[in-house]
């Protein structure tokens, strides 16, 4: 077998399949160009899911002819100073955009400078076609337009796994998404097939005007349902919103993360985010937040692939742990707050219908209404589950819950604010203050060990062994107590007490990825949250359980007084809060 080199047209369409995975690639990597341009406003545009055209328009400072005839070339960028990977400050760097849609498709850049002539510049499926002058913008203006042609005519095998048009319209938009939420200060306007998709005035690119950015493409709601998020530490900063937990999804497609600017979709930052939510939410729910970590650019490596959407940190544990605690700190921050979704559905849930309010009563006086029936009946006459304990007198503006004036089936707690009524899952609000009691005995006398009555030994790679033994102190304090056991294998002689019986083997490996990853124990501590908050949830308050007044009352006080109580922990509302003026309006009274 005789080696060859291939062709020069072969080659750049291999790497272009690296670069231009899909249209919603071409668009990302145009916009990119446009942001590292400074452009101001960005106009997008594509047809059939950007296989026929797509069209990436800005009013950025633009090239000049000499300028313009490198762009094409592979490997020939402005945006890379001394040859320094270590100090990216852009959203490209190789050079590579251009010449690998050029490669793969029909392409033709115009462009223009404020001091000179516009130009444009065609190519087909790698071939140079000519630098002409051009008619694009008014003298004193620059920018450029890009215009894409039957992508991947040159290489029509990837047309055959592309999905449909719907799918690509939609990364197309994801991509235009992404990146409008990571320059507020930018105007962007995308058209799918002549419909316009988003049109967004640039904003200031403060707290506000991200968080206007934001409402306008991940909905009013979470902009309602959001607390700012703003932490640092050691160089590094972390701002942006993040959703109550109770505003939460099914999925993690409302999680946007950035990178100094560049959206990315990073294992260590998904999972510093579930980590901060583990408190809070169950393992099937996710929030919905968008962050932007900023930092300096030889803390973080992007040059990690062609797509630039995963990058490396110096210090992971760092990072980690800023967001950890940035999200905590948020959440804790909003107290009992739980999302205005909650209220706004019961609301819609109360709506009078268009049908009798009573029915007839099962006990019928003579000579007596069935309204008037429905009032003079006895209450003890009542089904059971509909019977209301009613309470004594008591002032309703002392406190922020409210008192008790009743509870409704056994189950829910209602009482009287001084604007309102509050309705509270009693089970719910029990498990989070059960939870809250259980997570400030552990930290306060750490974790209880139970010795074996057989220690396990546990074979390792020699590096693991010494990652273990660094931090054999930590796991002590978890109840875990490890010993090295010679060069390749460690011995567990006590394991946490409430864990019961374990994997140790899984446990023990489980840990020390842990460590290697992020420099701590997380999964141990993760596994003894999971059972603090099963422990919690079977020793709280059941539904179905009649309570006092004076039980009733000291619930809604132990939550004033404790963190979180505004959801407990998978999620869920403890308590649905309805002003005086909603339920005025219900009865037409507003």
């Amino acid at each position: 077998m005789n080696i060859r080199r291939l062709s020069e047209g072969t080659v750049n369409r291999i790497a272009a399949g690296e670069v231009i995975e899909r249209p919603a690639s071409a668009v990302k990597e145009l916009i990119e160009n446009a942001l590292d341009a400074h452009a101001k406003r960005i106009v997008i545009e594509a047809t059939n899911g950007g296989i026929d055209f797509v069209l990436v328009e800005d009013d950025g400072e633009g090239m000049d002819e000499a300028d313009l005839s490198l762009a094409i070339e592979r490997h020939a960028t402005s945006k890379l100073r001394e040859d320094d990977l270590t100090q990216i400050a852009t959203m490209g760097f190789r050079g590579e955009a251009l010449p690998s849609i050029g490669a793969v498709a029909r392409l033709t850049v115009a462009s223009r400078t404020v001091s000179s002539e516009a130009h444009a510049v065609r190519i087909d499926g790698g071939q140079m076609l000519g630098l002409a002058p051009a008619g694009f913008r008014a003298r004193g203006q620059s920018g450029t337009r890009v215009e894409v042609r039957d992508l991947f005519f040159a290489t029509p095998a990837r047309l055959k796994f592309l999905k449909s048009v719907r799918s690509e319209d939609l990364a197309i938009g994801d991509v235009a998404k992404r990146l409008a939420m990571a320059r507020a200060d930018v105007a962007f306007s995308l058209s799918l097939d002549g419909r316009k998709n988003l049109d967004l005035p640039a904003e200031a690119d403060l707290f506000e005007g991200r968080l206007k950015r934001l409402s306008k493409l991940m909905g009013r709601d979470f902009a309602d349902n959001a607390v700012p998020v703003d932490a640092a530490r050691e160089g590094l900063r972390i701002v942006g919103f993040a959703g109550l937990p109770t505003y939460n999804r099914a999925n993690a497609q409302m999680q946007y993360l950035f990178v100094n600017g560049r959206p990315v979709r990073d294992k260590l930052l998904i999972g510093a985010v579930r980590g901060a939510y583990t408190d809070f939410l169950a393992r099937d729910r996710h929030p919905a937040l968008a962050l932007f970590l900023e930092c300096d650019p030889k803390f973080v490596d992007v040059n990690v692939h062609p797509a630039k959407s995963e990058v490396r940190f110096r210090d992971a544990g760092l990072v980690r742990g800023l967001i950890v605690s940035a999200l905590k700190g948020a959440i804790s921050a909003s107290d009992r707050r739980t999302s205005t979704t909650i209220a706004e559905e019961t609301l819609a849930a109360l709506r009078p219908h268009a049908v009798p309010f009573f029915s007839p009563a099962p006990y019928r006086a003579s000579g007596m209404s069935e309204a008037a029936q429905a009032f003079q009946a006895p209450l003890f006459d009542m089904p059971k589950s509909a019977r209301v304990e009613a309470l004594i007198d008591a002032p309703a503006t002392e406190y922020p819950l409210g008192v008790a004036r009743g509870q409704l089936h056994e189950t829910y707690i209602v009482a009287q604010t001084a604007d309102g009524i509050v309705i509270v899952d009693q089970h719910a609000a029990h498990e989070r203050l059960t939870y809250e009691k259980m997570k400030k005995a552990l930290e306060a006398g750490g974790i209880a060990g139970q010795p074996l009555l057989v220690p396990e030994v546990v074979d390792l790679d020699p590096a693991e062994v010494v990652r273990l033994s660094a931090h054999a102190e930590e796991l002590v304090e978890l109840g875990l107590t490890v010993e090295t056991f010679g060069p390749d294998a460690v011995v567990v002689r006590e394991t946490p007490a409430m864990l019961g019986k374990i994997d140790i083997k899984g446990l023990i490996r489980d840990l020390s990825d842990d460590i290697a990853e992020h420099g701590k124990a997380l999964s141990l501590k993760e596994r003894l949250a999971d059972v603090a908050a099963t422990y919690a949830c079977h020793m709280s308050v059941r539904a179905g359980r009649r309570l006092n007044a004076d039980e009733m009352n000291a619930l809604l006080r132990e939550m004033e007084a404790t963190p979180h109580s505004g959801q407990c922990n998978h999620g869920r509302p403890t308590y649905v809060e309805l002003k005086l003026s909603d339920i005025e309006k219900l009865f037409g009274r507003r």
